[in-house]
């Protein structure tokens, strides 16, 4: 279990934290988008259930919107771009 992140093409970054539990998912986001430029999008993977209503509260505080959220199986995915 190792947090993963990366370019998947320019403007889009994908970061895997499946295996953590709260707060981790939700700091990992923070930080990876305080890296991002305005206007890149991030592709956040997890299976926290838990992790997505503070992960959503904490995009709408910060005015990062979330584009799409989806759920495939045990994982949830959320296309989040930086405002």
């Amino acid at each position: 279990m190792a947090m993963q992140f990366n370019q998947k093409e320019p403007g889009l970054y994908e970061l895997d934290v499946c295996g953590y539990v709260c707060p981790h998912p939700q700091l990992y986001t923070k930080k990876v988008l305080e890296k991002l430029h305005s206007g890149d999008k991030l592709e956040l993977v997890f299976d926290n259930p838990s992790s997505a209503e503070s992960i959503s509260a904490m995009c709408t505080n910060e005015g990062n919107p979330v584009l799409e959220q989806q759920r495939d199986g045990s994982k949830f995915i959320f296309i989040i771009q930086k405002a």
